[in-house]
């Protein structure tokens, strides 16, 4: 757990109770502007190949967003995690239907198909969507304690953004961290985008 020390449990505990207190209809349409926040983001629009995520159950539904950057002809990179050797490879998807398979592992996901999908050099990622649970204002996160992210962030190149989407509910007054390296740059809410400081 290299995410996190002291406090994980306080700010999971303010996170939830924040989004429990929104209705399935807010968060749908909470969802929508966000969605829309991200495809229109100036550094989104002007990439060519895109680090996406298939969500988790508690994370923010990401079909949408990868059916769109299908749709307008970027090259969508997918994480396959091997949860045996904590490791993460990164494959191109071309069809949302076709080339994505429930997860075998423990995560009850979606994952691409390695048989189908083509690996990725780290270095032709031009923007990385990171997930988390909670974020603060200077680009802090909070995973979910498995590290995968952790381990990728530093190795993604200077000039690719680490961008996170996330409810306006999930941004904590802050996280504290190991280190600021495996912080992201820009996080995206339905409310505003938050450059980190």
């Amino acid at each position: 757990m290299t995410e996190i020390r002291d406090g994980r449990p306080d700010v999971l505990s303010e996170i939830s109770e924040k989004l429990a207190g929104l209705s399935p209809e807010e968060r749908v349409e909470k969802r929508k502007i966000i969605e829309k926040n991200l495809m229109g983001f100036a550094n989104f629009m002007e990439s060519k190949t895109v680090l996406l995520y298939s969500e988790r159950s508690s994370e923010m539904p990401m079909e949408t967003i990868i059916r769109e950057c299908l749709e307008i002809k970027k090259e969508v990179v997918l994480p396959l995690i091997s949860n045996s050797k904590h490791s993460m490879n990164l494959l191109k998807i071309n069809d949302y239907d076709k080339d994505l398979v429930k997860r075998k592992l423990k995560l009850n996901m979606l994952e691409p198909d390695s048989g189908k999908c083509k690996k990725i050099s780290i270095d032709q990622i031009d923007i990385a969507v990171i997930p988390g649970l909670a974020f603060d204002e200077k680009g802090g996160r909070l995973g979910f304690g498995e590290g995968f992210y952790n381990r990728l962030i530093p190795k993604l190149p200077e000039t690719t953004r680490k961008i996170s989407i996330a409810y306006e509910e999930q941004i904590a007054k802050h996280i504290q961290m190991d280190s600021r390296k495996y912080s992201v740059d820009i996080i995206i809410t339905d409310k505003r985008v938050i450059y980190r400081i």
